[in-house]
């Protein structure tokens, strides 16, 4: 294996920037290998890193994108220390008035560019690796009107759970980090009207990234930040599905499930 790297996907902003910034931190690293579709943004981070910054302008909707990361380290042959799939976006509002190909695109960006970011760095990854997965609270319950990004968070923290499974033998651990309300650009593209209007608690990137770093040095192969959503998924475990989606919409003053 050649230089020590880390990959972090969906760096240009919010929870892939923040990994970034306390992976750099947190341990040595010759290079971090940043991808987003919009790099330039990162450029502001350089100064403050210890590890050389490759940015990496590609598309993760494309599967010409994946060629080109494989071709990356088939050439460098790297020792891939931590991937990070942070890359991803939702669309908040009913099912059947959104635009289909933004909704397949959520399940391109979120799942499968996500699978085929993990199945091509394995290779490159020894004992000790670590790799972290961008859930979602809404990975634990159905949640009418963000439809399809929950249930695209939902398949993240089953294949993660199961994946960190069979890579111990390996020494390789995988988790999947379900915070809830984070202050990121992901609203920016999600919000488009008045569909949701609750938000009960928000945290900042800067939160959910330093626990879910803690988390991975325990083991753990789920991170959720904030008491209060502990608690969250704690309920949501034990009570019906059909209640908690009347909860959710009640909050959101939408027509409830069961009506």
């Amino acid at each position: 294996m050649g230089k020590k790297i880390a990959v972090v996907t969906g760096a240009s902003s919010g929870m892939g920037w923040e990994f970034v910034r306390q992976l750099d931190a947190a341990e040595p690293f010759d290079e971090i290998w940043a991808i987003a579709r919009h790099p330039e943004a990162l450029e502001e981070l350089r100064p403050g890193l210890r590890a050389e910054l490759r940015l990496l302008p590609l598309d993760l909707t494309e599967a010409e994108s994946g060629k080109t990361y494989a071709a990356l380290l088939e050439a460098e042959q790297p020792e891939t220390a931590v991937l990070v799939n942070a890359a991803g976006y939702g669309v908040f509002g009913a099912f059947a008035e959104r635009d289909l190909e933004n909704q397949l695109g959520i399940i391109e960006l979120n799942d499968k560019a996500l699978v085929r970011m993990t199945s091509l760095t394995l290779p490159y990854m020894t004992r000790g690796g670590r790799v972290y997965q961008m859930g979602s609270l809404s990975s634990f319950q159905p949640v009418p009107y963000i439809n399809v990004y929950g249930a695209s968070k939902a398949f993240v923290l089953s294949f993660s759970r199961a994946l960190n499974t069979e890579l111990k033998p390996r020494g390789i651990r995988v988790m999947a980090v379900c915070p809830g309300w984070v202050k990121t650009a992901f609203f920016d593209r999600a919000v488009s009207d008045d569909t949701i209007i609750y938000y009960n608690r928000w945290y900042t990137p800067e939160q959910v990234v330093s626990r879910a770093l803690r988390d991975m040095e325990r083991g753990k192969d789920v991170s959720v930040c904030g008491l209060s959503v502990r608690l969250q998924v704690l309920m949501v475990k034990l009570l019906p599905h059909r209640l908690v989606m009347r909860i959710w919409c009640g909050q959101q003053k939408q027509p409830r499930a069961g009506r």
